[in-house]
This record gives structure tokens, sequence and C-alpha cells, in this order.
């Protein structure tokens, strides 16, 4: 699988999850817990793979513009995993509070997922090769067995 075919499942897959916390109620707090621990590691997962394989390639295979869509990626990163998320994971799933910061967490991923899907990824698959796309998503996908075996045993 290439890079961004990997990215884009990876995508799909936190998004769904996300649309399930959302919809769900305050009394359903085992479920929300469940989900929310699944996003974290899911979230953590992919973002470590992007910023320690995908993005650098994607920087150096760039120019200016390239450059600057890596380091607001990573800034994006940072507001849903380093601010948005610990506040969400210290907050009582039976509240509306969770309610209102699980949204916004949804929000916030989905505007990176669409920004990076056409704008990142279409720049990408002019910079690089079919086989070099090839290759980073081979190396991707060892990286994310490693990392959800690591994470999953750390839970």
């Amino acid at each position: 699988m290439d890079a961004i075919a990997l990215l884009k499942q990876d995508h799909k897959l936190v998004k769904d999850l996300l649309g399930q916390l959302a919809e769900s109620t305050t009394r359903a707090v085992k479920k929300r817990t469940e989900l929310l621990h699944e996003i974290q590691i899911n979230l953590k997962a992919h973002t470590t793979i992007e910023e320690e394989i995908f993005y650098p390639a994607f920087k150096e295979a760039g120019k200016k513009e390239e450059e600057k869509m890596y380091f607001e990626a990573l800034e994006e990163h940072r507001a849903a995993e380093d601010l948005v998320l610990p506040d969400l994971l210290n907050t009582d799933p039976s509240t509306e509070q969770f309610s209102g910061r699980a949204k916004v967490l949804k929000e916030l991923i989905e505007h990176h997922i669409e920004e990076e899907e056409t704008e990142m990824f279409k720049d990408a698959k002019k910079l690089l090769s079919t086989e070099e796309l090839k290759a980073l998503g081979a190396t991707m996908e060892t990286r994310k067995a490693e990392l959800l075996a690591q994470l999953k045993a750390a839970a």
C-alpha cells in the first residue's frame, strides 16, 4: 500500500470513531471511554508515522509552499494531541462538557484531514514517484504496527 492510501485509510478510521463518539450520549459512559481510548491509540500511531516518515519526505521533496504545509500540519497535530485530547481525557464522559470537547476534537481533526487530502496529498503525488510512495508506505506500515503494539501494551 502506498503512503497516501495508508494515511487515507487511517483518516477514515479516525473519522468513523470520532463520529461515533460525537453521536454518543451522556449516558454512554462505557462506550465513550472505549471510543476515546481507541481514538487516542490510533491518533498517536497515525501522527507519529506522519511526523517521522511522511512529512519529512514531503518537505524534502518540496519547496517553500510544502515547508509551510509541513509546519502547519505539525501545529494541527499539536493542537489536537497536546491540547484538546488531554482535556477530553480528563473530562467526565457523562457530561455535556465532554460532548462539547469531543465535537471540537472531531472538527479540528476533520479540518486537518481535509487539508491533507486536498492539498498535501495532491502535492505529494506530484513530488514523489509511485515507487517512493510505495516505499514510504511500506516503512510507515511497519512502524505503525510497532506503535500500535506498544500503545496497546501500555494501555
